[in-house]
């Protein structure tokens, strides 16, 4: 359910009240039950929650809500909207426990609400988000984060790094990785041959040089390289034309070097402010860690601390990362079949 002090357990509880949803699948929140009342009367939901402790006691029952209930949330002391310890050591435990379920075949994939990263690192652990727990309690070394809205998709060469750094992992090896995963995950969508733009690091793919040699030491070659083993890949492309073109329908997935290159376009796409209201309207957009042994999605926004609480979480990417979960489920199955 992500955080408790943020929206993540309002989005959850808005999200599992749509009957289209409940008609996918059969969800288990993993959480606290308390926080999860609390909320289902702010949103004056006439859901009920159903406590348990294992998943077969889970009952998947119209109106009510199964909720592996870890307790782990001193109410008295809980303050929804405020970052802490104890929230970010909540949060953490129910990744891990979900990751651990999933791991061990109890589930068939995971969903995640919002995590704080301060509260998390509050609390003692130092990851700079779900993406790099997944990644340490899976042991995979092969990952990346995708983001998913409508015909946008975009993976990252690097996400949670500093911009100095993130420069440093601009490497033909990690690149070429980028790439091998979006087409891998663009054909688990159901998009026989994809089609994957690059974009450069620096300004105008540094313009023959120009502006840098990444393009040409290191981006280029990556490129080569995928052609070679079939892949139809275009770039190193300038970012600002890059996505136009990718939004226009020429690239199926687009490979970003740095975090913001690929976040602030995919939620431009994604994200809708409504100026009279002061507040998002909408908030679409998946976010997919590929790489992993087992299936991951989650909305791809954050704790939203500043209206945890106010019943005006919008539950748009929270629909669509549990829709993108099951058919991710269906599309492993049916290569299995």
């Amino acid at each position: 359910m992500g955080d408790p002090a943020g929206i993540g357990p309002e989005v959850t509880v808005k999200a599992l009240a749509d009957a289209a949803v409940r008609s996918q699948c059969r969800p288990v929140v993993v959480g606290d039950a308390q926080v999860l009342q609390q909320v289902i009367e702010l949103t004056g939901s006439d859901l009920r929650i159903h406590r348990i402790a294992a998943v077969p006691e889970a009952r998947f029952e119209p109106g009510t809500i199964d909720v592996y209930d870890l307790g782990n949330v001193d109410m008295p002391e809980f303050r929804p909207g405020e970052i802490s310890a104890m929230c970010g050591q909540a949060a953490f435990e129910y990744v891990v426990e979900v990751i651990r379920l999933a791991m061990d075949g109890q589930i068939d994939a995971t969903v995640t609400g919002p995590i704080n990263k301060e509260s998390i690192n509050l609390a003692g652990h130092r990851y700079g988000g779900h993406t790099e727990i997944y990644a340490e309690y899976t042991g995979s070394n092969r990952y990346a984060m995708l983001l998913v809205e409508d015909g946008l998709r975009v993976i990252h060469v690097s996400t949670h790094v500093s911009l100095r750094k993130a420069c440093d992992l601009v490497t033909k090896e990690r690149v070429l990785e980028a790439i091998e995963l979006m087409d891998e995950a663009c054909r688990r969508l159901g998009i026989e041959r994809p089609r994957i733009g690059v974009a450069g690091l620096n300004p105008h793919a540094s313009d023959g040089g120009l502006f840098g040699d990444e393009e040409a030491s290191e981006i280029l070659p990556a490129i080569e390289e995928a052609r070679s083993r079939g892949l139809c890949v275009d770039g190193p492309l300038p970012a600002d034309t890059l996505y136009p073109k990718a939004i226009g329908g020429l690239y199926d997935g687009c490979v970003a070097m740095y975090h913001d290159q690929g976040h602030i376009p995919f939620k431009i796409v994604g994200f809708r402010w409504d100026r009279a209201a002061r507040k998002m309207s909408s908030v679409r957009g998946v976010n997919i860690t590929l790489g992993l042994p087992i299936i991951r999605t989650s909305v791809d926004h954050g704790t939203a601390m500043e209206i945890a609480g106010r019943n005006i979480a919008s539950a748009d990417a929270m629909v669509l990362a549990i829709e993108y979960a099951v058919e991710l489920h269906r599309s492993r199955n049916a290569g299995r079949a």
